[in-house]
């Protein structure tokens, strides 16, 4: 089967690009970044998810789209864009996705739509979205879920992952290493909240296992690792791994706050991300981002890898290649971007 992967060269969309490859397909890669080398590519095509003619000579002659390609950090991109993107890019997909005669879709979506949403967060709660990536990929769904309702063997999957990590990444759990790494690492307060994290490879599978079963209409499915860790449980998971007997002091909540702030004014002047801010030290020690993923586990799935095993691996990846590795800005820009064919 032809398959084409759009944001095929970001973290996740190289580990499901190298799956499908390895299961027997052809994978044609859409991104506005090329890939690597390394990439199990049958054909790459340039392109920005806004551009119809774009998408359209991505999907040529293909039978099925995965779809991961999106704006979603926390600074630099306007709002209008989250939705140029992850609303409007879907549409376009669908409607490109018609003309190319492919009636299955699996689309990521975030467990950002959750928002301000009251636990238990699972499929059948309402989403609250709380800023403007996840209303974006909450409208994002609806264009996928009104294309499946028009029947005619339409199909869209559509999974929510929650923070996702894994060898290869330069984000989030990234800086956490690094920080632990360094000594220079410290907990705000009692760091008792729960963050439910997603191994890349688990989030694979699980888009595998689901994708095979087959079907039509519109689908929803949380993927989220369990048993979820407190924020000091993950921090000591990384130390663990490291070899060090904890990842650093306990300091009050508003003394690590203050300690953030240069750090923020930093970001405001120069647009880079530092890997620390205030916002960052309120997501890791004060919000709870608890997700269910009820749902999935009653198709059958289980994870392979356990979710501290997942932090070792990623862990001694950074220590063996990764400690140097330099992040890729990704996020689209305001215009859309256009490339030679």
């Amino acid at each position: 089967m032809r398959v084409c992967v759009t944001g095929a060269t970001g973290f996740i969309g190289c580990y499901l690009s190298d799956r499908l490859a390895r299961e027997g397909h052809e994978v044609v890669g859409f991104d506005l970044l090329p890939p690597s080398p390394a990439q199990s590519l049958a054909r790459f095509v340039r392109g920005d998810v806004r551009d119809a003619e774009a998408v359209r000579r991505a999907l040529e002659g293909c039978d099925a789209l995965f779809s991961l390609a999106a704006a979603h950090h926390d600074f630099g991109i306007e709002e209008r864009t989250y939705y140029a993107v992850n609303e409007t890019g879907s549409q376009i997909l669908c409607d490109e996705a018609d003309r190319a005669g492919i009636g299955q879709i699996c689309w990521y979506s975030s467990c950002a739509v959750y928002g301000a949403c009251p636990p238990p967060r699972q499929e059948s709660a309402a989403p609250q979205p709380i800023n403007p990536y996840g209303a974006s990929k909450l409208a994002g769904e609806r264009v996928f879920s009104a294309w499946a309702g028009r029947g005619g063997g339409r199909r869209a999957l559509v999974v929510r992952p929650t923070i996702t990590f894994g060898p290869g990444n330069v984000a989030n759990m990234y800086s956490l290493i690094r920080q632990v790494h360094s000594r220079r690492f410290v907990i705000a307060g009692k760091a008792t909240n729960y963050k439910s994290l997603s191994y890349v490879e688990n989030l694979v599978d699980a888009t595998m296992h689901l994708w095979g079963r087959g079907g039509s209409g519109f689908e929803l499915f949380n993927f989220v690792e369990k048993p979820d860790l407190t924020s000091r449980e993950i921090a000591q998971a990384v130390a663990d791994a490291l070899g060090l007997p904890s990842p650093g002091p306990t300091l009050p909540v508003p003394v690590v706050l203050a300690l953030s702030l240069p750090f923020d004014a930093i970001t405001a002047v120069t647009g880079r991300d530092l890997g620390v801010s205030s916002m960052r030290v309120r997501k890791l020690f004060l919000w709870e981002t608890r997700f269910e993923s009820d749902a999935l586990a009653a198709t059958g799935f289980r994870s392979a890898v356990p979710l501290r095993e997942g932090i070792r691996r990623m862990v001694r990846w950074w220590v063996d290649a990764g400690a140097d590795a330099k992040p890729k800005w990704r996020q689209p820009p305001a215009a859309v971007q256009k490339f030679p064919d």
